[in-house]
Formats: C-alpha cells, structure tokens, sequence
C-alpha cells in the first residue's frame, strides 16, 4: 500500500445538530476526563507501560477506566467464534472489529469521560486501521467503517524493531492465524507469517504517527525510562478540543439517548 496522505480533519458540526448538545458539550469541556490510548505492535510492552501508566495515575487520585481492543461483550463471542473457523475476510474482520470499538466507545469510554474520569485504551482504533491496511484494504474505506471517528488526547506509539517483535511474541507463544495475518501473507508457518505481516503493520504505524501526530516511545529503551517519559509528555499534553474534533461523535451518542449524570439524556 502507498504512503498514507490523509490528514486528520476536525470534526464538523453536522446540519440540524440540537442547540442544547451543543450547549451541553461546551459545558463539558472542562469536567470530563483524558483519553490516553497505547498503540504499537504485538511485543512493543506497551501493555506493561500501560499496567505501569495506570498505577501512577491512581496514586495521584485519577479515577481510571481501562478499554482492551476486542473486549465488547455484544462483539466479541462472534468474533472469536468466526476467527476459530478461519472464516473471516479481511472486510469482514475489520467490519467487526469496528463494530466492537463503536460498542465500547459508547458503553464504556464516553460515560467514563462525561463522568470526568481517565480512560487509557490498550489499542485504539488506530490498531485496526494499520492492520487493516496491511492486509490490502483502503484506507479511506476503513476509516469510513470506524466514523465517526473521536480522537484521543494523546497516543503513545511504541516502536520497536521487528527482530524484537518477532523475537518477544515468538518467545512467549505461537501466534494464532489471524494475529499472524495467515489469511493475506499465504506462509504456513505462524512465526514466519508474523514477521511478514507484523512489517506490514509497522509501516502503517509509522504512517499513522505522522499523521495523527503520536507521541513515539522507544519500546527497546529500559521500563521505567520509558515510564518517566510517558509521565512527562502526559503532564505536558493539552486535551483535544471536543467542540472542534469530536462534535460529530459526541451529537450521534447523545442523540442515540446517552444516559448523563443528573438525568440529562441527549434526546
């Protein structure tokens, strides 16, 4: 796939949009809470610096919601029941996986942020989309498939080479079909499929954190400089603007009936 040159684009007041969810966006802003998302490949420890992240968090009086990728209870039986029969297209794999990222966004990270709380993602959409890529699909269509998209405050991308990947997820276990990218790579054995595949993704990665802006962590550097690091750049980050990049969002939730704090509702 060529080089991605889409740029991140604000999200746009939709025509009819209530004057009241607007009002009550506006007043949100400085009450709900920070999304942090942990992105990178397979064996990049961004899920130890994310254990490590939350703790910290905690201790400086933070109330944190943790989202995993795949872990929609609506989704994820049918997921895992498709992948087990190897049934999946890579349209359809990334149909459902968008559909869990959208059930999980509305049941469990928007409340938690209206409610002014922390949410840390292990994975964001964005690991859909370079995996999406790397399997041959467009990437305006897979965009497309996640909108309206609601962008985090900061992500933390860790890199790491693909020797260290291949080597740490080979140490650890057999990679299964899918996380090998065995349905597009056409090598039978799961390690050696992982490699090529987990490449693919890589240069989505690296695509993706120039346009969305990451913020990259040396996922090879020592645990807690790492840690330091990603206290700093937290501490000196600045929300995203919700009136101006997730107003799109944020309308479609509220109008679907979104149950607020003080028994507002968006209808």
């Amino acid at each position: 796939m060529p080089a991605l040159t889409t740029t991140p684009t604000r999200g746009k007041r939709r025509k009819g949009v209530p004057r009241h969810l607007l009002e009550l966006l506006r007043g949100q802003e400085e009450k709900r809470g920070f999304l942090v998302a942990f992105e990178g490949p397979d064996g990049s420890g961004k899920t130890t610096q994310r254990k490590l992240f939350t703790r910290w968090l905690e201790s400086r009086g933070h109330r944190v919601v943790t989202t995993k990728w795949g872990s929609s209870p609506l989704v994820k039986p049918l997921l895992k029941a498709r992948r087990k029969v190897r049934a999946l297209s890579p349209e359809e794999l990334c149909l459902l996986q968008a559909a869990d990222f959208r059930h999980r966004l509305d049941q469990e990270v928007l409340p938690a942020l209206w409610s002014g709380k922390t949410v840390v993602a292990d994975r964001y959409l964005f690991t859909g989309v370079a995996r999406d890529a790397a399997r041959g699909l467009d990437f305006d269509w897979v965009l497309q498939a996640y909108a309206p998209l609601f962008w985090p405050d900061i992500v933390f991308n860790f890199a790491v080479s693909l020797d260290t990947s291949t080597s740490r997820v080979a140490s650890s276990r057999v990679p299964k079909f899918y996380d090998a990218g065995q349905d597009v790579t056409d090598v039978a054995d799961p390690v050696s499929s992982y490699r090529v595949f987990t490449g693919r993704v890589m240069r989505e990665y690296e695509n993706l954190s120039v346009i969305f802006r990451f913020q990259t962590v040396d996922g090879e550097q020592p645990i807690y400089g790492q840690h330091r690091q990603i206290r700093r750049l937290f501490e000196e980050s600045r929300r995203t603007v919700w009136g101006e990049w997730n107003v799109e969002a944020l309308t479609e939730w509220l109008e679907q009936g979104a149950v607020l704090p003080g028994g507002l509702d968006g209808r």
